[in-house]
């Protein structure tokens, strides 16, 4: 049956924001004040103030209803199947760009949000009830599995992350710890995934993540973000060996933590090489991704129906290079022109890849983006995403009209052969 129906999707609710009442999360709705949680996962009244322009915007967009027979759009492109339209998510589709995500960031730090699985569900939800897109993502970072290894960060706000004690030498790499017991030493995952596949319930797919080894290494040697990586590639230039080590540690770490994502309920996993553009081609292929192999082949031999994305910030100058991951689907950034990523890998399921500053843009040219970056993917073996995440300050109602465009994309039907 088909993916899309024209029954709308519920009103958006009203903002939230929790606090600490003896000792468990009680989350309160920010116009009435009045407690809707407490110890629990939100079970949401009361009316947004934004209600009626959610609800004008709902009579338009057609939520997923999927038969119990199918899975949902987005895990059968992610598999390679033929699909009728191109799925859509966004990448920091939960983020500061929503009013009610910024109630929860002003008032807590990122950690408190990303490890209390009550908010973390929360923010995670939020874009999904907004604007139904294909995929449901887990709010986390790139970062959450560093302190089970014994790398503690933070995330300053206005900074970005800190490690204060960052993994330099080879000393460094011999005191890690391994994760030898995800739901120990990251107690809050199972319940933010589990819940959340029961509250979508089989209407849109839901994702994990992780950061590569590449990146995860970029950010823990050089302990905060640096848009030259002055210290990491010392490293990589003047001590390889200490680099590669640390790379292989994570390489095991990350691939039981995907697997750990798997078992708590999520359906594809995207690993995210957000400092690729750091790497020219050939260091690429030595410092990223033989070790974004092995978390593949690892996750695969336990878990071979699961999709895997492969997504590079920077594959820009590197599709070759790019087309030789055997994850299921390549995520291509912004920079990448589609129509060549596509000569390049015809058979493989692309993701990506509209310039998210267009979202800036008025509808009418959302829907020109839209519908030429699903033009150059060619029909089919395409998952709709901007080519970077979501911008704070991005207008909320041009992430629906983007949705909406990838809803009213349907693949045009190949006739009939003649009898």
């Amino acid at each position: 049956m088909p993916a899309a129906h024209a029954d709308a999707p519920p009103a958006r609710v009203a903002p939230s924001t929790p606090a600490h009442v003896d000792g468990k999360v009680t989350i309160y709705n920010m116009h009435a004040f009045t407690p809707t949680v407490d110890g629990a996962r939100a079970s949401y009244r009361g009316a947004s103030v934004r209600a009626k322009t959610q609800t004008q915007r709902s009579t338009k967009r057609a939520a997923i209803c999927v038969s119990a027979a199918q899975d949902p759009i987005l895990l059968r492109a992610a598999r390679g199947e033929d699909v009728e339209r191109p799925p859509v998510w966004l990448m920091r589709q939960a983020g500061r760009y929503m009013a009610e995500f910024r109630a929860y960031s002003n008032k807590f730090p990122f950690r408190h949000r990303s490890e209390t699985s009550e908010i973390a569900i929360e923010l995670s939800l939020q874009p999904w009830r907004a604007f139904k897109p294909d995929g449901v993502i887990m709010f986390s970072d790139i970062l959450t599995p560093l302190p089970a290894l014994g790398v503690e960060f933070d995330v300053v706000k206005g900074k970005g992350p800190v490690i204060s004690t960052p993994v330099r030498t080879m000393d460094d790499v011999k005191a890690l710890k391994t994760m030898d017991d995800p739901d120990a030493q990251l107690p809050f995952i199972r319940e933010i995934l589990s819940s959340l596949r029961q509250e979508v319930d089989g209407q849109s797919t839901l994702l994990g993540f992780v950061g590569t080894p590449w990146t995860l290494a970029a950010y823990s040697m050089e302990g905060s973000s640096d848009r030259h990586l002055m210290k990491t590639k010392q490293i990589m230039t003047q001590d390889p060996a200490t680099l590669h080590a640390y790379l292989s540690h994570l390489a095991d770490a990350l691939g039981v933590y995907v697997c750990h994502q798997i078992d708590c309920g999520a359906q594809v996993v995207q690993l995210f090489d957000s400092w690729a553009h750091h790497l020219s081609p050939q260091q690429f292929l030595e410092f990223s991704h033989p070790y974004n192999e092995r978390i593949i082949a690892y996750v695969k031999a336990r878990h071979p129906n699961t999709p895997l994305i492969f997504h590079a910030n920077g594959g820009c100058g590197k599709l070759n290079e790019l087309k030789l991951s055997t994850a299921d689907v390549i995520g291509l950034d912004w920079n990448t022109n589609m129509a060549e990523a596509r000569a390049i890998m015809p058979d493989r399921v692309l993701q990506g890849n509209m310039d998210p500053m267009y979202l800036f843009a008025g509808k009418d040219r959302i829907e020109k983006e839209v519908a030429n970056n699903v033009r150059d993917a060619g029909k089919g073996k395409h998952i709709l995403n901007v080519g970077h995440g979501v911008v704070q300050g991005t207008p909320e109602e041009a992430v629906g009209h983007f949705c909406d465009a990838a809803r009213a994309s349907v693949y045009a039907k190949e006739p009939s052969a003649a009898r």
